[in-house]
């Protein structure tokens, strides 16, 4: 069984909404779900033939200063116990 990339990324509060219903315009690039709401640290699951798309879409937020603290951890929902 192959597990999809696990990252965790800080959104820019008052982007959001413009941010999800981007990502959610992207079909099947991937799932993604707030981790931290207070901290509006959202973390992603990319299966491993979206990882590319996915990075140049981040990397775009990123220069638009709507994503920062993007990080690849250790997918944390195959190992329940794996810091993150």
């Amino acid at each position: 069984m192959q597990y999809s990339q696990y990252y965790q990324a800080h959104i820019k509060t008052k982007e959001c909404c413009f941010f999800v219903a981007i990502l959610r315009s992207c079909e099947h690039l991937t799932f993604d779900r707030t981790f931290d709401t207070k901290a509006s640290i959202f973390e992603f699951l990319v299966p491993e033939k979206n990882e590319e798309a996915f990075l140049n879409l981040m990397n775009y937020f990123i220069k638009n200063n709507i994503v920062t603290d993007l990080k690849k951890l250790p997918n944390r929902l195959i190992n329940p116990d794996a810091e993150v």
